[in-house]
């Protein structure tokens, strides 16, 4: 093969070993993820004027926050990340968090970038209960819609406001509205019962039962202050 070749293929090869390697490892970046998730969360409330509305997050049945979603590939491209969701349960109270993957689909990338954070708005139940059975396709299993930032929230279109999911992407520190239609999100058990140190299921997680680790504890509490009506 020859190195022009060898180049072009790169990109698709570090994917791959990525995919691979990501779960063998998984045992110490459970705790690092969680803090990257708790960042990501903070940086996309933090400037009002250009982060995600509180409004939206007040009213969201629950929230995906997926750090560093790797895009790499030539002609042909892969896509994946990992991340943490937290929903609502059934007395309004948020559950424990439940680590994900999102992998394949158009993620958009603003600039060019070849990473980005993203985090999902699920304004409905609608999904959510798919998530936590296994897995769900965005745009099939409930329809999304790139998410309005800032004061946008007040001017944004009726397909936004339509949408059970709105969704977004964060590039060089600036969050915006970004199409995921395709992507597939996933429950990472492995993760889930490394982190937790104890066999969990999805639904125990959704619904808040048993112990939390620390870093879980933060995120909640994180969670809980952004999500708070004024």
């Amino acid at each position: 093969m020859s190195i022009h070749r060898l180049f072009l293929f790169l990109p698709i090869l570090i994917l791959v070993i990525t995919l691979v390697a990501g779960p063998a490892f998984a045992g110490i970046h459970e705790r690092d993820k969680i803090d990257q998730v708790i960042s990501t969360l903070d940086a996309a409330v933090v400037i009002p004027e250009k982060g995600i509305p509180r409004e939206l997050l007040g009213e969201a049945a629950a929230i995906a926050i997926i750090p560093n979603v790797v895009k790499a590939g030539f002609i042909i491209a892969g896509r994946f990340g990992r991340g943490v969701i937290l929903a609502r349960n059934d007395e309004g109270a948020w559950g424990h968090p439940i680590f994900i993957t999102i992998s394949g689909g158009s993620l958009g990338f603003q600039f060019g970038a070849q990473s980005s954070d993203v985090i999902l708005v699920f304004k409905k139940r609608k999904g959510v209960d798919k998530i936590v059975r296994g897995r769900m396709t965005l745009g099939a299993d409930a329809a999304v819609a790139a998410g309005p930032v800032g004061r946008q929230a007040e001017t944004s279109t009726d397909k936004s406001f339509r949408a059970s999911v709105l969704s977004y992407s964060r590039s060089r520190g600036l969050f915006a509205g970004v199409s995921l239609v395709g992507s597939v999100l996933s429950v990472d058990e492995e993760w889930n019962h490394s982190f937790y140190e104890r066999e969990v299921s999805s639904e125990e997680l959704f619904t808040g039962s048993g112990g939390l680790p620390a870093e879980a504890v933060t995120l909640k509490e994180k969670i809980r202050t952004y999500t708070e009506k004024k």
